[in-house]
């Protein structure tokens, strides 16, 4: 897959677990395990990428004497996830338009 389009569904793949409620970095990657192959390596930067674009909002809590940090969808996020559902319409036109032309041939 390009990695831009993907870039942009890992992005959103991220804000739709925590549209379910506040989450955490370890739930975050089981909760899309049975949807997309995502890495911890992958995932920290896209969570640090959501938060300096005030996507995700970050608190620190205690959690069996380590901190943990916990993530919140903030307006903005729940915003890029309609934008993105928008944008999917005209994605969804072209990847027809191309597969008619393939069938075609």
């Amino acid at each position: 897959m390009n990695a831009q389009l993907k870039k942009g569904l890992l992005d959103v793949c991220v804000l739709s677990v925590l549209s379910r409620g506040e989450s955490y970095g370890y739930k975050i990657l089981k909760d899309l395990s049975d949807y997309i192959e995502l890495s911890e390596s992958t995932l920290y930067p896209i969570l640090r990428r959501l938060e300096t674009s005030k996507c995700v909002t970050v608190r620190s809590v205690e959690h069996e004497g380590r901190l943990r940090k916990m993530y919140t969808i903030t307006k903005a996020g729940k915003q890029q996830i309609f934008e993105f559902l928008d944008d999917w319409k005209e994605v969804e036109t072209i990847y027809h338009y191309i597969k008619e032309g393939i069938a075609c041939d």
